[in-house]
C-alpha cells in the first residue's frame, strides 16, 4: 500500500512540474513574442493566435493538476467502478 501511495504521489507531483514548466514557457515565449509583435508589426496583432491556443494547453494542464486529480485516471477509480457494475450486475 505505502508503495502504491507513494507512486501515485509522485504522478501528481509530476503532473503539477509539468503544469509549472509549462506555465514560465508560456509566460516567456508570449512576452517575447508580444514584444516582437509590437516592434515589427503593430498594426495586426497576431501574437494573440499563439496566446489563445497555447492557453487553453496551460488551461489544460492546470486542470489536470489541480481539479481532476486523480478522477478517472487511478486505480482506485477503476476498482470502483468495477464494484458499481458488479453491484448493477448482481440486482
Amino acid at each position: 500500500m505505502s508503495d502504491s501511495l507513494r507512486e501515485r504521489a509522485e504522478r501528481r507531483v509530476d503532473i503539477k512540474i509539468k503544469f509549472y514548466r509549462n506555465l514560465k514557457a508560456y509566460v516567456i515565449v508570449n512576452a517575447v513574442l508580444v514584444i516582437i509583435n509590437w516592434l515589427c508589426t503593430p498594426e495586426f496583432w497576431w501574437v494573440l493566435f499563439p496566446v489563445f491556443f497555447w492557453g487553453i494547453g496551460v488551461f489544460v494542464d492546470f486542470l489536470k493538476a489541480y481539479v481532476l486529480i486523480d478522477n478517472w485516471d487511478s486505480e482506485d477509480f477503476r476498482e470502483r467502478k468495477i464494484e458499481e457494475e458488479m453491484m448493477k450486475l448482481r440486482n
